[in-house]
Protein backbone atom coordinates (compact mmCIF):
# COMPACT_ATOMS: atom_id res chain seq x y z
CA UNK A 1 0.00 0.00 0.00
CA UNK A 2 1.47 3.98 -0.59
CA UNK A 3 0.09 6.63 0.90
CA UNK A 4 -0.22 9.66 -0.80
CA UNK A 5 -1.98 12.96 -0.51
CA UNK A 6 -4.86 13.91 -2.31
CA UNK A 7 -6.59 17.63 -2.94
CA UNK A 8 -10.51 16.90 -3.07
CA UNK A 9 -11.12 20.14 -4.54
CA UNK A 10 -12.53 20.59 -7.21
CA UNK A 11 -9.51 23.06 -8.47
CA UNK A 12 -7.27 21.39 -6.74
CA UNK A 13 -6.70 24.58 -4.67
CA UNK A 14 -8.00 22.93 -1.50
CA UNK A 15 -6.17 21.02 1.45
CA UNK A 16 -4.58 17.74 0.94
CA UNK A 17 -5.40 14.78 2.87
CA UNK A 18 -3.44 11.66 3.16
CA UNK A 19 -5.44 8.58 1.15
CA UNK A 20 -4.11 5.48 0.29
CA UNK A 21 -3.88 3.24 -3.31
CA UNK A 22 -3.30 -0.72 -2.68
CA UNK A 23 -3.15 -2.08 -6.50
CA UNK A 24 -4.91 0.58 -8.40
CA UNK A 25 -7.89 0.88 -6.17
CA UNK A 26 -7.84 4.15 -4.16
CA UNK A 27 -9.45 3.72 -0.89
CA UNK A 28 -10.66 5.71 2.07
CA UNK A 29 -12.06 8.72 -0.73
CA UNK A 30 -15.18 9.09 -1.09
CA UNK A 31 -14.65 11.13 -4.20
CA UNK A 32 -11.53 10.70 -6.69
CA UNK A 33 -8.98 13.46 -6.57
CA UNK A 34 -7.66 15.50 -8.75
CA UNK A 35 -4.15 15.93 -7.67
CA UNK A 36 -1.42 13.12 -5.65
CA UNK A 37 1.60 13.99 -4.18
CA UNK A 38 3.66 11.03 -2.75
CA UNK A 39 4.35 11.14 0.81
CA UNK A 40 8.33 11.17 0.18
CA UNK A 41 7.29 13.89 -2.00
CA UNK A 42 5.68 16.30 1.00
CA UNK A 43 8.62 15.25 3.02
CA UNK A 44 11.40 16.79 0.84
CA UNK A 45 9.32 19.67 -0.01
CA UNK A 46 9.12 20.55 3.72
CA UNK A 47 12.84 19.93 4.47
CA UNK A 48 13.21 21.90 1.39
CA UNK A 49 11.01 24.73 2.70
CA UNK A 50 12.55 24.53 6.20
CA UNK A 51 15.85 24.74 4.25
CA UNK A 52 15.21 28.30 2.48
CA UNK A 53 13.51 29.65 5.64
CA UNK A 54 17.27 29.33 7.39
CA UNK A 55 18.86 30.49 4.89
CA UNK A 56 17.16 33.29 3.83
CA UNK A 57 16.91 34.36 8.17
CA UNK A 58 20.81 33.58 8.18
CA UNK A 59 21.45 36.13 5.16
CA UNK A 60 19.12 39.07 6.69
CA UNK A 61 20.94 38.25 10.36
CA UNK A 62 24.21 38.65 8.11
CA UNK A 63 23.22 41.56 6.97
CA UNK A 64 23.18 42.73 10.16
CA UNK A 65 27.07 43.29 10.00
CA UNK A 66 26.35 46.52 7.80
CA UNK A 67 23.65 47.82 10.16
CA UNK A 68 26.53 47.20 13.05
CA UNK A 69 29.55 48.92 10.80
CA UNK A 70 26.98 52.06 9.94
CA UNK A 71 26.06 52.82 13.30
CA UNK A 72 29.57 52.42 14.64
CA UNK A 73 30.95 54.53 11.61
CA UNK A 74 28.29 57.40 12.65
CA UNK A 75 29.43 56.95 16.53
CA UNK A 76 32.86 57.23 16.46
CA UNK A 77 35.04 60.52 15.19
CA UNK A 78 36.10 61.08 11.69
CA UNK A 79 39.41 60.20 11.92
CA UNK A 80 38.75 56.52 13.23
CA UNK A 81 35.69 55.71 10.52
CA UNK A 82 38.06 53.70 8.47
CA UNK A 83 39.33 51.54 11.21
CA UNK A 84 36.13 50.64 13.12
CA UNK A 85 34.69 49.84 9.30
CA UNK A 86 37.50 47.42 9.07
CA UNK A 87 37.31 45.87 12.16
CA UNK A 88 33.38 44.62 11.54
CA UNK A 89 34.41 43.35 8.06
CA UNK A 90 37.40 41.40 9.81
CA UNK A 91 35.08 40.15 12.36
CA UNK A 92 33.16 38.30 9.26
CA UNK A 93 36.80 36.79 7.79
CA UNK A 94 38.00 35.66 11.18
CA UNK A 95 35.32 34.44 12.66
CA UNK A 96 34.07 32.45 9.53
CA UNK A 97 37.41 30.28 9.46
CA UNK A 98 37.63 29.95 13.11
CA UNK A 99 33.99 28.67 13.77
CA UNK A 100 34.44 26.83 10.57
CA UNK A 101 37.39 24.73 12.14
CA UNK A 102 36.70 25.01 16.11
CA UNK A 103 33.90 27.26 16.96
CA UNK A 104 30.87 24.91 15.78
CA UNK A 105 32.75 21.38 17.17
CA UNK A 106 33.10 23.31 20.56
CA UNK A 107 29.24 24.28 20.03
CA UNK A 108 27.46 21.12 18.49
CA UNK A 109 29.88 18.40 18.54
CA UNK A 110 28.91 15.37 16.65
CA UNK A 111 25.07 16.00 18.37
CA UNK A 112 25.37 12.98 20.64
CA UNK A 113 25.28 12.35 24.22
CA UNK A 114 27.65 11.47 26.55
CA UNK A 115 26.12 7.73 26.56
CA UNK A 116 26.26 7.31 22.89
CA UNK A 117 29.14 9.37 21.93
CA UNK A 118 31.88 8.63 25.36
CA UNK A 119 34.76 10.84 25.77
CA UNK A 120 33.35 13.12 23.36
CA UNK A 121 30.26 15.54 23.48
CA UNK A 122 29.61 16.27 26.97
CA UNK A 123 27.89 19.25 29.25
CA UNK A 124 30.49 21.57 28.92
CA UNK A 125 31.48 21.36 25.17
CA UNK A 126 31.10 19.60 22.02
CA UNK A 127 33.46 18.03 20.42
CA UNK A 128 34.15 16.15 16.91
CA UNK A 129 33.08 17.41 13.60
CA UNK A 130 35.91 19.41 13.14
CA UNK A 131 36.10 21.80 10.36
CA UNK A 132 32.43 20.36 9.34
CA UNK A 133 34.10 17.01 8.35
CA UNK A 134 30.92 14.54 9.39
CA UNK A 135 28.88 16.85 6.86
CA UNK A 136 28.84 14.35 4.27
CA UNK A 137 25.73 14.27 3.05
CA UNK A 138 25.03 18.03 3.01
CA UNK A 139 21.76 18.10 4.82
CA UNK A 140 23.11 20.56 7.57
CA UNK A 141 25.01 23.03 6.39
CA UNK A 142 22.80 25.42 6.47
CA UNK A 143 22.74 25.07 10.21
CA UNK A 144 26.16 26.14 10.43
CA UNK A 145 25.73 29.40 7.99
CA UNK A 146 22.99 30.02 10.52
CA UNK A 147 24.79 29.50 13.76
CA UNK A 148 27.79 31.60 12.17
CA UNK A 149 25.79 35.27 11.41
CA UNK A 150 25.12 35.14 14.95
CA UNK A 151 28.92 34.40 16.01
CA UNK A 152 29.58 37.48 13.46
CA UNK A 153 27.01 39.54 15.62
CA UNK A 154 28.35 38.86 19.60
CA UNK A 155 31.93 39.17 17.89
CA UNK A 156 30.88 42.51 16.61
CA UNK A 157 29.15 43.92 19.71
CA UNK A 158 32.76 44.15 21.32
CA UNK A 159 34.18 46.45 18.63
CA UNK A 160 31.86 49.24 20.04
CA UNK A 161 33.17 49.09 23.18
CA UNK A 162 36.49 49.29 22.82
CA UNK A 163 36.44 51.83 19.68
CA UNK A 164 38.99 54.50 18.77
CA UNK A 165 41.74 52.80 21.27
CA UNK A 166 42.00 49.65 20.50
CA UNK A 167 45.78 48.25 18.75
CA UNK A 168 44.46 46.49 15.46
CA UNK A 169 46.53 43.72 16.80
CA UNK A 170 44.65 42.83 19.75
CA UNK A 171 41.60 42.99 18.13
CA UNK A 172 42.39 40.02 15.93
CA UNK A 173 43.42 38.40 18.86
CA UNK A 174 40.45 38.63 20.70
CA UNK A 175 37.99 38.16 18.14
CA UNK A 176 39.28 34.71 17.33
CA UNK A 177 39.60 34.00 21.01
CA UNK A 178 35.76 35.00 21.47
CA UNK A 179 34.37 33.05 18.44
CA UNK A 180 36.21 30.03 18.56
CA UNK A 181 36.37 29.17 21.77
CA UNK A 182 34.44 31.69 24.32
CA UNK A 183 31.00 32.13 22.26
CA UNK A 184 30.93 28.65 21.11
CA UNK A 185 30.78 27.03 24.91
CA UNK A 186 28.29 28.98 25.65
CA UNK A 187 26.09 28.08 22.63
CA UNK A 188 26.74 24.35 23.54
CA UNK A 189 24.96 25.12 27.05
CA UNK A 190 21.70 26.35 25.98
CA UNK A 191 21.51 25.38 22.45
CA UNK A 192 22.82 22.19 21.86
CA UNK A 193 21.33 19.10 22.92
CA UNK A 194 23.72 17.86 25.28
CA UNK A 195 24.66 21.10 26.94
CA UNK A 196 23.34 21.33 30.59
CA UNK A 197 21.73 24.52 30.53
CA UNK A 198 19.53 23.17 27.74
CA UNK A 199 15.97 22.97 27.28
CA UNK A 200 16.53 20.17 25.11
CA UNK A 201 19.19 18.41 27.02
CA UNK A 202 18.13 15.02 28.61
CA UNK A 203 20.42 12.29 29.96
CA UNK A 204 19.62 8.44 29.93
CA UNK A 205 17.29 8.72 32.13
CA UNK A 206 14.88 11.36 30.82
CA UNK A 207 15.91 14.29 33.13
CA UNK A 208 17.27 17.46 32.61
CA UNK A 209 20.31 18.86 34.68
CA UNK A 210 17.87 21.77 35.34
CA UNK A 211 14.78 20.32 36.16
CA UNK A 212 11.80 20.75 33.86
CA UNK A 213 12.66 22.98 31.01
CA UNK A 214 16.02 23.96 31.23
CA UNK A 215 16.91 27.47 30.57
CA UNK A 216 15.45 29.14 27.86
CA UNK A 217 16.83 31.91 25.01
CA UNK A 218 14.63 31.77 22.11
CA UNK A 219 17.28 33.79 20.34
CA UNK A 220 19.98 34.67 22.16
CA UNK A 221 19.69 37.35 24.73
CA UNK A 222 22.14 35.56 26.53
CA UNK A 223 24.01 33.76 24.41
CA UNK A 224 24.61 35.97 21.78
CA UNK A 225 24.45 39.59 23.50
CA UNK A 226 25.71 38.88 27.08
CA UNK A 227 28.51 37.17 25.79
CA UNK A 228 29.66 40.50 23.65
CA UNK A 229 28.33 42.89 26.12
CA UNK A 230 30.03 41.46 29.03
CA UNK A 231 33.39 40.93 26.56
CA UNK A 232 33.30 44.65 25.93
CA UNK A 233 32.93 46.15 29.43
CA UNK A 234 35.82 43.82 30.47
CA UNK A 235 37.49 44.84 27.40
CA UNK A 236 37.20 48.82 28.04
CA UNK A 237 37.63 48.63 31.76
CA UNK A 238 41.17 47.42 31.73
CA UNK A 239 41.73 49.34 28.66
CA UNK A 240 40.60 52.93 30.33
CA UNK A 241 38.64 55.29 28.97
CA UNK A 242 39.37 57.64 25.66
CA UNK A 243 41.83 60.65 26.07
CA UNK A 244 39.45 63.47 27.19
CA UNK A 245 36.84 61.33 28.61
CA UNK A 246 37.24 62.78 32.49
CA UNK A 247 36.91 66.16 31.16
CA UNK A 248 34.35 68.49 32.18
CA UNK A 249 30.88 66.92 30.93
CA UNK A 250 30.05 68.83 28.13
CA UNK A 251 33.71 70.01 27.02
CA UNK A 252 33.85 65.88 26.78
CA UNK A 253 30.44 65.37 25.27
CA UNK A 254 31.47 67.75 22.63
CA UNK A 255 35.07 66.18 22.60
CA UNK A 256 34.38 62.59 21.86
CA UNK A 257 30.83 63.15 19.85
CA UNK A 258 30.30 60.87 17.06
CA UNK A 259 30.31 61.88 13.59
CA UNK A 260 26.72 61.31 11.72
CA UNK A 261 23.33 60.82 13.35
CA UNK A 262 22.47 59.92 9.80
CA UNK A 263 24.75 57.15 10.22
CA UNK A 264 23.76 55.63 13.51
CA UNK A 265 19.65 56.06 12.71
CA UNK A 266 20.33 54.26 9.25
CA UNK A 267 22.40 51.77 11.13
CA UNK A 268 19.31 51.46 13.80
CA UNK A 269 17.22 50.87 10.87
CA UNK A 270 18.95 47.99 8.92
CA UNK A 271 19.58 46.23 12.83
CA UNK A 272 15.87 46.64 13.66
CA UNK A 273 14.70 44.91 9.95
CA UNK A 274 17.68 42.06 10.88
CA UNK A 275 16.29 41.54 14.22
CA UNK A 276 13.13 39.83 13.02
CA UNK A 277 15.33 37.14 10.60
CA UNK A 278 17.28 37.08 13.81
CA UNK A 279 14.25 36.50 16.34
CA UNK A 280 11.91 34.89 14.08
CA UNK A 281 14.90 32.19 12.08
CA UNK A 282 15.22 31.08 15.60
CA UNK A 283 12.30 29.09 15.63
CA UNK A 284 14.30 27.13 12.87
CA UNK A 285 11.96 26.99 10.14
CA UNK A 286 9.19 24.51 9.41
CA UNK A 287 9.01 21.30 10.78
CA UNK A 288 5.89 19.21 9.33
CA UNK A 289 3.59 21.35 10.85
CA UNK A 290 2.01 24.67 11.06
CA UNK A 291 3.08 25.36 14.77
CA UNK A 292 6.70 26.66 14.49
CA UNK A 293 6.08 29.23 11.34
CA UNK A 294 3.23 30.35 13.76
CA UNK A 295 5.52 30.79 16.50
CA UNK A 296 8.02 32.72 13.62
CA UNK A 297 4.84 34.92 12.98
CA UNK A 298 4.35 35.32 16.83
CA UNK A 299 7.76 36.75 17.27
CA UNK A 300 7.85 38.89 14.86
CA UNK A 301 4.48 41.05 16.90
CA UNK A 302 6.28 40.55 20.14
CA UNK A 303 10.00 41.86 18.98
CA UNK A 304 8.06 45.26 17.13
CA UNK A 305 6.49 45.51 20.42
CA UNK A 306 9.51 45.40 22.68
CA UNK A 307 11.14 47.77 20.53
CA UNK A 308 9.02 50.14 19.62
CA UNK A 309 8.09 50.58 23.64
CA UNK A 310 10.97 51.38 24.59
CA UNK A 311 12.10 53.63 21.95
CA UNK A 312 8.96 55.30 23.10
CA UNK A 313 10.24 55.20 26.79
CA UNK A 314 13.53 56.43 25.91
CA UNK A 315 11.95 59.25 24.10
CA UNK A 316 9.93 60.34 26.59
CA UNK A 317 13.50 60.26 28.46
CA UNK A 318 15.24 62.69 27.22
CA UNK A 319 12.64 65.37 26.84
CA UNK A 320 11.65 64.94 30.86
CA UNK A 321 15.26 64.70 32.21
CA UNK A 322 17.16 66.74 29.28
CA UNK A 323 14.56 69.13 27.73
CA UNK A 324 14.69 67.93 24.36
CA UNK A 325 14.21 65.40 22.31
CA UNK A 326 17.84 62.81 21.85
CA UNK A 327 17.95 61.23 18.69
CA UNK A 328 21.22 58.97 20.09
CA UNK A 329 18.88 57.89 22.97
CA UNK A 330 15.66 57.18 21.12
CA UNK A 331 18.04 54.93 18.46
CA UNK A 332 19.75 52.78 21.71
CA UNK A 333 16.03 52.47 23.08
CA UNK A 334 15.44 50.68 19.80
CA UNK A 335 18.38 48.30 20.53
CA UNK A 336 17.30 48.00 23.97
CA UNK A 337 14.02 46.77 23.37
CA UNK A 338 14.86 44.21 20.52
CA UNK A 339 17.27 43.42 23.14
CA UNK A 340 15.61 42.69 26.00
CA UNK A 341 13.18 40.95 24.01
CA UNK A 342 15.05 38.34 22.01
CA UNK A 343 15.23 35.84 24.73
CA UNK A 344 11.62 36.20 25.25
CA UNK A 345 10.23 36.15 21.66
CA UNK A 346 8.69 32.81 21.64
CA UNK A 347 7.27 32.29 24.63
CA UNK A 348 4.98 35.41 25.59
CA UNK A 349 2.19 37.28 25.02
CA UNK A 350 2.42 41.01 23.38
CA UNK A 351 1.56 42.46 26.53
CA UNK A 352 4.71 41.23 28.18
CA UNK A 353 6.77 41.94 25.36
CA UNK A 354 5.39 45.87 26.02
CA UNK A 355 6.36 45.03 29.80
CA UNK A 356 9.29 44.07 28.38
CA UNK A 357 10.77 47.00 26.45
CA UNK A 358 9.30 49.20 29.04
CA UNK A 359 11.63 47.70 31.74
CA UNK A 360 14.51 47.07 29.41
CA UNK A 361 14.56 50.69 28.75
CA UNK A 362 15.34 51.79 32.29
CA UNK A 363 17.79 48.65 32.47
CA UNK A 364 19.88 50.32 29.35
CA UNK A 365 19.27 54.11 31.10
CA UNK A 366 20.49 52.70 34.96
CA UNK A 367 23.16 50.58 33.40
CA UNK A 368 24.50 53.40 30.97
CA UNK A 369 24.62 56.40 34.05
CA UNK A 370 26.30 53.26 36.15
CA UNK A 371 28.95 52.88 34.21
CA UNK A 372 29.76 56.47 33.55
CA UNK A 373 29.73 57.07 37.41
CA UNK A 374 32.58 54.77 37.41
CA UNK A 375 34.42 56.42 34.73
CA UNK A 376 33.89 53.71 32.10
CA UNK A 377 34.22 54.81 28.56
CA UNK A 378 31.84 52.61 26.35
CA UNK A 379 31.38 54.92 23.05
CA UNK A 380 28.81 52.95 21.72
CA UNK A 381 27.12 52.33 24.82
CA UNK A 382 27.47 48.10 24.11
CA UNK A 383 27.31 46.68 27.71
CA UNK A 384 24.27 48.63 28.82
CA UNK A 385 22.52 47.73 25.51
CA UNK A 386 23.63 44.26 24.90
CA UNK A 387 24.84 43.20 28.13
CA UNK A 388 22.58 44.62 30.86
CA UNK A 389 19.25 44.14 28.56
CA UNK A 390 20.33 40.86 27.38
CA UNK A 391 20.67 39.94 31.36
CA UNK A 392 17.53 41.67 31.84
CA UNK A 393 16.11 39.59 28.80
CA UNK A 394 16.84 36.45 30.37
CA UNK A 395 15.30 37.18 33.57
CA UNK A 396 12.23 38.16 32.24
CA UNK A 397 11.58 34.28 30.74
CA UNK A 398 10.92 33.51 34.01
CA UNK A 399 8.61 36.30 34.86
CA UNK A 400 6.26 36.63 31.66
CA UNK A 401 6.58 33.63 29.57
CA UNK A 402 3.51 31.72 30.22
CA UNK A 403 2.60 27.60 29.92
CA UNK A 404 1.08 27.53 27.06
CA UNK A 405 3.40 29.21 24.47
CA UNK A 406 6.75 27.26 26.11
CA UNK A 407 4.53 24.10 25.33
CA UNK A 408 4.33 25.78 21.72
CA UNK A 409 7.64 26.97 21.19
CA UNK A 410 9.59 24.05 22.70
CA UNK A 411 6.76 20.81 23.18
CA UNK A 412 7.16 21.35 27.16
CA UNK A 413 3.95 20.92 29.04
CA UNK A 414 4.84 21.70 32.63
CA UNK A 415 3.89 24.31 35.52
CA UNK A 416 7.85 25.33 35.41
CA UNK A 417 6.50 28.82 34.73
CA UNK A 418 4.09 29.14 37.92
CA UNK A 419 6.58 27.83 40.54
CA UNK A 420 9.41 29.98 39.81
CA UNK A 421 11.21 27.08 38.56
CA UNK A 422 12.10 28.62 35.20
CA UNK A 423 13.10 31.69 36.83
CA UNK A 424 15.73 29.52 39.03
CA UNK A 425 16.82 28.15 36.17
CA UNK A 426 17.52 31.87 34.18
CA UNK A 427 18.85 33.32 36.75
CA UNK A 428 21.53 30.14 37.07
CA UNK A 429 21.89 30.90 33.71
CA UNK A 430 22.62 34.48 33.35
CA UNK A 431 25.28 34.10 36.66
CA UNK A 432 26.99 30.99 34.85
CA UNK A 433 27.69 33.47 31.33
CA UNK A 434 29.17 36.60 33.21
CA UNK A 435 31.26 34.01 35.26
CA UNK A 436 32.35 32.46 32.01
CA UNK A 437 32.59 35.48 29.73
CA UNK A 438 34.47 37.67 32.61
CA UNK A 439 36.50 34.56 33.56
CA UNK A 440 37.45 34.29 30.09
CA UNK A 441 38.39 37.70 28.78
CA UNK A 442 39.88 39.01 31.43
CA UNK A 443 43.15 37.50 31.46
CA UNK A 444 43.13 37.76 27.59
CA UNK A 445 43.02 41.49 28.08
CA UNK A 446 45.07 41.97 31.26
CA UNK A 447 47.77 39.83 29.08
CA UNK A 448 47.53 42.51 25.89
CA UNK A 449 47.74 44.94 27.95
CA UNK A 450 51.40 43.86 29.79
CA UNK A 451 52.73 43.23 26.65
CA UNK A 452 51.37 46.61 25.44
CA UNK A 453 49.75 45.34 22.35
CA UNK A 454 46.07 46.33 24.12
CA UNK A 455 46.15 49.77 23.04
CA UNK A 456 47.58 52.66 20.75
CA UNK A 457 49.50 55.42 22.38
CA UNK A 458 47.76 58.64 23.62
CA UNK A 459 49.66 60.60 20.83
CA UNK A 460 48.69 57.88 17.81
CA UNK A 461 45.18 58.05 19.81
CA UNK A 462 44.61 61.76 18.99
CA UNK A 463 46.26 61.54 15.73
CA UNK A 464 43.02 59.29 14.91
CA UNK A 465 43.20 55.26 13.92
CA UNK A 466 42.50 55.95 9.99
CA UNK A 467 46.44 57.17 10.13
CA UNK A 468 48.04 55.29 12.40
CA UNK A 469 46.59 51.67 11.97
CA UNK A 470 45.70 52.34 8.30
CA UNK A 471 48.09 54.29 6.22
CA UNK A 472 45.29 57.06 5.58
CA UNK A 473 46.46 60.58 4.82
CA UNK A 474 46.14 63.15 7.22
CA UNK A 475 45.47 65.43 4.02
CA UNK A 476 42.43 63.19 3.41
CA UNK A 477 40.71 63.08 6.34
CA UNK A 478 41.33 66.52 8.01
CA UNK A 479 38.53 66.26 9.98
CA UNK A 480 39.84 63.99 11.63
CA UNK A 481 42.39 65.20 13.73
CA UNK A 482 40.03 66.53 16.57
CA UNK A 483 40.43 70.30 16.70
CA UNK A 484 37.65 70.73 19.72
CA UNK A 485 40.13 68.73 21.97
CA UNK A 486 43.52 70.50 23.98
CA UNK A 487 46.26 68.34 22.00
CA UNK A 488 48.31 66.33 24.03
CA UNK A 489 52.43 66.04 23.69
CA UNK A 490 53.67 62.91 24.18
CA UNK A 491 57.18 61.49 23.58
CA UNK A 492 56.59 57.75 21.68
CA UNK A 493 59.52 55.02 20.62
CA UNK A 494 56.66 53.26 18.48
CA UNK A 495 58.06 52.54 15.17
CA UNK A 496 54.99 52.93 13.75
CA UNK A 497 53.54 55.04 10.76
CA UNK A 498 51.31 58.09 11.41
CA UNK A 499 49.88 58.77 7.77
CA UNK A 500 52.13 59.82 6.01
CA UNK A 501 54.61 61.00 8.91
CA UNK A 502 57.03 58.00 9.00
CA UNK A 503 58.63 57.30 12.17
CA UNK A 504 61.08 54.40 11.71
CA UNK A 505 63.50 52.23 13.22
CA UNK A 506 66.75 52.73 11.64
CA UNK A 507 68.42 56.02 12.09
CA UNK A 508 69.77 56.48 9.24
CA UNK A 509 66.60 56.30 7.24
CA UNK A 510 64.94 59.44 9.22
CA UNK A 511 63.88 62.02 7.53
CA UNK A 512 65.43 65.30 8.58
CA UNK A 513 64.16 67.45 10.84
CA UNK A 514 63.31 70.34 8.66
CA UNK A 515 61.24 67.34 6.25
CA UNK A 516 59.58 65.83 8.82
CA UNK A 517 58.44 69.39 9.99
CA UNK A 518 57.12 70.36 6.66
CA UNK A 519 54.96 67.36 6.13
CA UNK A 520 53.37 68.15 9.68
CA UNK A 521 52.73 71.58 9.16
CA UNK A 522 50.74 70.90 6.00
CA UNK A 523 48.16 69.26 7.87
CA UNK A 524 48.05 71.76 10.91
CA UNK A 525 50.66 70.33 13.02
CA UNK A 526 54.34 71.84 14.44
CA UNK A 527 56.50 68.97 15.33
CA UNK A 528 59.33 69.32 17.86
CA UNK A 529 62.14 66.72 16.34
CA UNK A 530 65.05 65.81 18.18
CA UNK A 531 68.26 66.43 16.60
CA UNK A 532 70.11 63.89 18.34
CA UNK A 533 69.77 59.88 16.82
CA UNK A 534 71.52 57.01 18.85
CA UNK A 535 73.25 54.57 16.55
CA UNK A 536 72.00 53.66 13.33
CA UNK A 537 70.40 50.28 12.94
CA UNK A 538 68.81 50.69 16.59
CA UNK A 539 65.44 52.40 17.60
CA UNK A 540 66.30 56.17 17.79
CA UNK A 541 63.29 56.90 19.77
CA UNK A 542 62.94 59.95 18.03
CA UNK A 543 59.77 61.40 19.19
CA UNK A 544 56.90 63.39 17.01
CA UNK A 545 55.91 65.93 19.72
CA UNK A 546 52.68 66.50 17.64
CA UNK A 547 51.14 70.51 18.82
CA UNK A 548 48.46 71.94 17.30
CA UNK A 549 49.34 75.50 15.63
CA UNK A 550 49.05 77.89 18.06
CA UNK A 551 50.88 76.20 20.25
CA UNK A 552 54.49 77.11 20.27
CA UNK A 553 57.39 74.14 19.90
CA UNK A 554 60.04 74.09 22.94
CA UNK A 555 62.83 75.10 20.79
CA UNK A 556 60.52 77.75 19.54
CA UNK A 557 59.41 78.96 23.00
CA UNK A 558 62.87 79.13 24.15
CA UNK A 559 64.10 81.40 21.17
CA UNK A 560 61.15 83.79 22.09
CA UNK A 561 61.66 83.88 25.52
CA UNK A 562 65.69 84.99 24.56
CA UNK A 563 64.45 88.24 22.51
CA UNK A 564 61.93 89.79 25.36
CA UNK A 565 65.14 88.70 27.68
Amino acid sequence: MECFYASFSPTGSGSFQQVCVNSGVISNMGSAPIELVASSTVAALSSSTNIIFILTCAVLVFWMQAGFAILEAGSVRPKNTNNILFKNLMDCAIGALGFWILGYSFAFGNGRTEAENSGRDNRFIGSGNWALQNFNDDTEYHLFFFQWAFSAAATTIVSGSLAERCRLEAYFIYSVYLSTFVYPVVVHWVWSGTGWLSSTYVDEEGNRYLSKNGMIDFAGSGVVHMVGGFAGLVGTYIMGPRTGFFGHKSNAEATLKGSNELLCSLGVSILWMGWYAFNAGSALGYSGTNSQMNVAGKVAVTTTISAATSSIVTTIYSRVALGYYNLTLCLNGVLAGLVSVTAACGVVEPWAAMMIGIFGSLVFLGASSLIKRYKIDDPLEAFPVHGACGLWGCIAVGIFASSSNIARAYGLDNDAVQTGNQLRNQIIGVVVIMVWVVGTMAPLFLMLKSFGLLRVTPQEEQLGLDAVEHGVQLAHNRAGVDKRAKPVRVQSDSPRHLGNIPHRENGSDLPSPANTRDQAARHGFSVAVKNSYRNPGTNPGTPLGMVKKGYPSPKRKRDEDRKRN
